[in-house]
Parts: C-alpha cells; structure tokens; sequence
C-alpha cells in the first residue's frame, strides 16, 4: 500500500510502527501518517487493513493510527532518502 503523497510504501516510509500477531489468527497494526491532517487518512486505515486480511492465515486485523511519536523523513532508510534527495 502507499503514501497517496509520497507514492511510496508504508513501510519503507517508516509509518508502520508496530505489527503484533496473535496465535489465533488475528493481527493489531500501529501506523502512523506523514501529516496528521491527512485527508485520506480513513482511506490508507481501510486500506492498510484489507491489505492486513488478504495475506494468508490471518483472521482479523485492527489498524490503529497514531501520532506518537510522529513521523519524520528520518524514519525512512537512509537509502530511500538519498535517493528522495531528503
């Protein structure tokens, strides 16, 4: 999934904080967004957790969002920012 903004992945923007899976099949995803005031931002939730449910053996997902603490560029590797040229 990506950054509607950047086109990029989540992940290799640093905005998946957190992944945690439990044995029964269920999955919480913490992530955050590279602007609070994100108008999507519903959407990239939704989204992420479709994404979460498409891959095989999971049961349910939770995506929950959070500022704390909030994204920076300095999340992203410092690959991808050289080649951002951030």
């Amino acid at each position: 999934m990506k950054d509607p903004e950047l086109h990029l992945d989540l992940v290799v923007l640093g905005l998946v904080y957190d992944i945690a899976v439990a044995e029964d099949g269920s999955v919480h995803v913490i992530i955050s967004l590279t602007s609070p005031g994100c108008p999507v931002a519903g959407q990239i939730l939704e989204d992420a957790r479709t994404a979460v449910l498409g891959v095989e053996g999971v049961e349910k997902a939770e995506v929950e969002l959070t500022f704390n603490p909030p994204w920076t560029p300095e999340r992203i590797s410092p690959l991808i920012r050289s080649s951002l040229g951030i």
